[in-house]
């Protein structure tokens, strides 16, 4: 019997399991589909512990967001339509998690059935769902009191101390290399370091708060019905925990709005396409307006340069550290990620007045 196998029978399932098979092109977690003798699917996850060194803490905040976002979508006032969260299966014990003989930490979710991702938008609608989601998300979130969830991951988002990181990598010995690529990389951070202090300097002066995020609302964890095309669900809550909205904004528009997508065959096709940032932040505001302060307006460009520029720049860490933090395939992968990253900061810095033009015209309607 196959370890994933052994866990999986330790959870309540509520059917005998018939098939066990990888699922997913996930950087993180291991992940597992189930497939039981009625036809039922699971998600079977076991949480990597190096890079989440707490994981009860991610299921503990699921719970509690869970229930608050139950509770809002249960108020007569709030419409219609929701947003769906993946069913949390106990294990026989009664906990939401199983312990492996290693010590790594499992969980079994439900599988929301009849729905797709996208490797890229085909329409602008689909663009406008993706807005709408996680608007939706925010707006049923953002009175849950952030000291109600954990932080999950410690310092995310926290450029300054991603550049103080690569600034140690970068330190450490290392055979002098001529690799062009790595010392543009190189280049490219060492002239934007100022860049990795904006949102910090901006919460503690107090003019952006912290508000429970997704942490991570790229392309393919926004889950579309078959049928109606509309988004029914935000998937990968691993992240959920106190931070910026603007975090989230620029990681859904860095992850949406480049067609090339996140490892094209031709670096020099990354691009920032402006209609879909329309589409995206036209309907996303229309979710959130209520509750957004001119501020929160005003840092929406800034995270939208910033947050491709930090996670190339940990990217381009993690190749320097080689290759400790996100699966690779290929020696030189994360390289490559880093590259894809910086060309499209590049990419934003050029359309820079386009796109406040465009955040000033969608904050007045």
């Amino acid at each position: 019997m196959t370890p994933e196998h052994t866990v999986a029978e330790a959870f309540n399932l509520g059917d005998r399991i018939q098939d066990i098979r990888p699922y997913g092109h996930g950087l993180i977690n291991d992940t597992f589909v189930i497939t039981t003798t009625t036809g039922r699917h699971v998600i079977l996850q076991r949480i990597n512990h190096r890079v989440f060194p707490e994981p009860v803490r991610i299921m503990e905040n699921l719970r509690t967001l869970g229930i608050h976002i139950r509770r809002r979508q249960d108020e007569a006032n709030f419409g219609a339509r929701d947003l769906r969260l993946p069913e949390i299966f106990s294990a026989r014990d009664g906990k939401d998690y199983v312990t492996d003989a290693q010590g790594a930490l499992w969980r079994a979710l439900g599988f929301i059935e009849n729905t797709h991702t996208l490797a890229a938008f085909t329409n602008p609608g689909q663009a406008e769902e993706a807005g709408y989601a996680l608007g939706r998300f925010h707006a049923l979130t953002h009175d849950l009191a952030p000291a109600r969830l954990h932080e999950t991951l410690p310092g995310f988002h926290n450029a300054p101390a991603y550049f103080a990181r690569f600034l140690r990598a970068c330190a450490r010995p290392r055979r002098v290399s001529s690799d062009t690529a790595l010392l543009h990389c190189l280049s490219f951070v060492e002239v934007r370091s100022g860049l990795t202090r904006a949102l910090e300097t901006a919460r503690h002066a107090g003019r952006l708060r912290l508000r429970p995020i997704h942490g991570d609302p790229k392309l393919d964890n926004f889950l579309f019905d078959a049928k109606s095309e509309r988004v029914v669900s935000l998937i990968d809550l691993d992240t959920v925990q106190p931070g910026l909205i603007q975090h989230d904004i620029g990681d859904c528009l860095r992850s949406c709005c480049n067609p090339a997508g996140e490892s094209p065959a031709d670096i020099a096709s990354v691009r920032f396409d402006l209609d879909i940032c329309r589409a995206i932040l036209g309907r996303y505001l229309s979710e959130t307006r209520d509750f957004l302060t001119p501020d929160d307006y005003h840092y929406i460009y800034v995270a939208i340069r910033l947050i491709p520029f930090e996670l190339g720049m940990r990217f381009l860490t993690d190749h320097l550290e080689n290759d400790l933090y996100f699966k690779t395939d290929w020696p030189g992968q994360n390289l490559f990620r880093a590259r894809v990253q910086f060309a499209l900061t590049a990419a934003i810095e050029r359309e820079e007045e386009r796109i406040r033009s465009l955040i000033a015209e969608l904050s007045q309607e």
